[in-house]
């Protein structure tokens, strides 16, 4: 049995008929074809599948699709639009925040919900923003220093 939900992803509505306990990354992969979402350790440790809902980061490998129900989701594939890229991908790519690019997405999401409440961070706060994504190369730095980058591009008049 399927349950009727509608949902918002990257700005686009749509109602979908989904099985009850299929996730939110899975939704996102596998009905949206939205591969940014990476899937990995599925337990909420690694924030990989991190992506906004109602603009408040969550571990999509944790939610239930329908509990997106009435919702807006954005993911990676969100961020840029047809003008380009946002700043936080420039300076990421600037920066050499990608690294192998395993968190990236994760990262990318956390930082733009911190951006979002806080457009001018400290290091410290930057640290705690970004605190539930493990990058793998342990490559914080470099995307620390994307974050802050892309946080002063996005404050200039």
């Amino acid at each position: 049995m399927k349950i009727d939900i509608e949902i918002t992803v990257n700005g686009e509505h749509c109602d979908i008929a989904i099985e009850p306990q299929k996730l939110l990354s899975e939704f996102l992969r596998e009905d949206f074809g939205l591969t940014g979402t990476k899937e990995a350790c599925g337990m909420g440790d690694c924030g990989a599948c991190t992506v906004l809902l109602d603009g408040k980061t969550v571990n999509s490998c944790l939610v239930l699709a329908v509990d997106a129900h009435g919702k807006c989701v954005v993911t990676v594939e969100g961020l840029g639009n047809a003008q380009g890229l946002h700043p936080l991908q420039r300076s990421f790519i600037e920066k050499g925040g990608i690294q192998c690019g395993f968190c990236t997405p994760g990262m990318l999401m956390s930082a733009k919900a911190l951006l979002d409440e806080n457009p001018d961070p400290s290091i410290s706060e930057i640290r705690e923003g970004i605190s539930g994504n493990l990058c793998r190369c342990t490559g914080y730095q470099k995307i620390i220093e994307a974050v802050v980058d892309a946080a002063g591009s996005m404050n200039k008049p």
